[in-house]
């Protein structure tokens, strides 16, 4: 009787490790020593362990950087098994772009290995505002597969730019005026000519303007991102990319948007007559067109109304 409760035992324990294991990621080499981990575009899902936007790493001779630790503990897990078949180098820092879920749910995990999480300070107040929400939500999606996840916050916060040196490699952080998330900011390798833009830059998938987001401020950013004159881009969503793609899928949209709302508004246009003379159809072609557009519409009227 006890060989076989041993046996069920240790049955039991094979399928949970097998279920914690079963998110397999694979890194896209962007550059040298670059990484990125390219997400699904559409929703969070239970398949998905949420990680339905862009994170990333960077290896130095001195550990390794990683950009946005994933929607959750096992998702944290996953990306440091992924690193691992790339190097023996440890995480030495873990830099969120963002407030959003799946910038920064994943710390805990590499907290316990060590690393040091790193964030503009407007995300930290983001997070705090908005983490028992996040976790609620991704409960009902994730269920079980958000087991060990933690409100882990940044501890290193930086207000405009800070600049990582390791293993001879330089990393700056850059947060500009927010967009997306209040706290949006990048990660620029300046040799490289790479840039992480996090959730200030949508390719392939609509953007999404939130009740958090900032269209104006957006712009602002998206207008000192391009200053940087990046040769490759890892989006916050949609495949690596260049600043083309980039303005097309991001910029313009937004562009769009603002500039007929506001115009709507000067013209005295109340908020059901702006949307319903507002052309979108010239990013139709982009995933989640139909789902993300009235909320993105009414969402900058509100927005340009309450200027």
């Amino acid at each position: 009787m006890m060989i076989r409760l041993t046996r069920i035992v240790l049955f039991l324990s094979c399928l949970a490790m097998g279920d914690a294991f079963a998110l397999t990621l694979t890194p896209v080499k962007v550059a040298p020593d670059v990484y990125a981990f390219i997400g699904e575009t559409g929703g969070r899902t239970y398949e998905n362990y949420g990680m339905n936007a862009n994170t990333g790493f960077i290896v130095t001779t001195g550990g390794v950087v990683v950009v946005d630790s994933g929607a959750g503990y096992l998702a944290a897990q996953a990306m440091h098994r992924a690193i691992k078949r790339v190097t023996r180098q440890p995480v030495k820092y873990v830099v969120n772009t963002g407030g959003q879920d799946h910038r920064w749910l994943g710390n805990g995990y590499f907290r316990e290995q060590g690393a040091e999480i790193i964030a503009a300070r407007p995300a930290r107040a983001d997070m705090e505002q908005r983490a028992g929400a996040q976790l609620e939500a991704l409960r009902a999606d994730l269920k079980e597969r958000l087991d060990g996840t933690r409100l882990v916050y940044p501890e290193r916060l930086f207000e405009q730019r800070e600049t990582l040196r390791l293993g001879g490699t330089e990393i700056r952080l850059l947060f500009f005026s927010g967009g997306h998330t209040p706290g949006d900011s990048v990660v620029w390798l300046p040799k490289q000519k790479v840039l992480f833009a996090g959730d200030l830059v949508y390719v392939d998938r609509l953007l999404g303007v939130l009740p958090f987001s900032n269209s104006r401020n957006w712009l602002a950013s998206f207008e000192d991102m391009e200053k940087l004159r990046p040769g490759k881009i890892v989006p916050g969503h949609g495949r690596v990319c260049d600043i083309d793609l980039a303005r097309r899928d991001t910029r313009d949209y937004l562009r769009l948007l603002r500039g007929h709302m506001q115009k709507a508004f000067d013209g005295g246009a109340d908020l059901q007559a702006a949307i319903d003379s507002l052309d979108q159809e010239g990013f139709a072609r982009l995933q989640n067109y139909e789902t993300l557009k009235g909320g993105n519409a009414s969402r900058v009227y509100l927005e340009i109304e309450a200027e």
